[in-house]
């Protein structure tokens, strides 16, 4: 079993651009060093939502340790308002594989 979050951004008119690279270039590496991977991700139609997957492991634990990592890493702490200043809105919701 994998534990996952579905994760749904809506992103700030005119932000996804700036978006997409910061989450490229910047936050995937981020997360793979504190053990989070980024499975996939996507944007709606009308370009206003990033909807994407992370996974952590198997069990819930996995997660706390990850998110304790990503979030008291030193990407994270040095750019978290300027990584939230692209975001109107998030809405997580935790999956598992079956």
């Amino acid at each position: 079993m994998t534990i996952a979050h579905l994760r749904t951004y809506t992103i700030n008119k005119g932000m996804l651009d700036s978006w997409l690279e910061t989450f490229q270039k910047k936050l995937i590496p981020a997360m793979a060093e504190a053990g989070i991977k980024v499975e996939s991700f996507w944007v709606n139609d009308l370009k206003s939502q990033f909807i994407w997957i992370r996974s952590y492991g198997d069990d819930v634990a996995s997660i706390e340790t990850a998110e304790a990592a990503f979030y008291g890493g030193e990407y994270w702490l040095a750019n978290v308002d300027f990584v939230r200043c692209h975001l109107a809105h998030r809405d997580i919701v935790q999956i598992e594989t079956v």
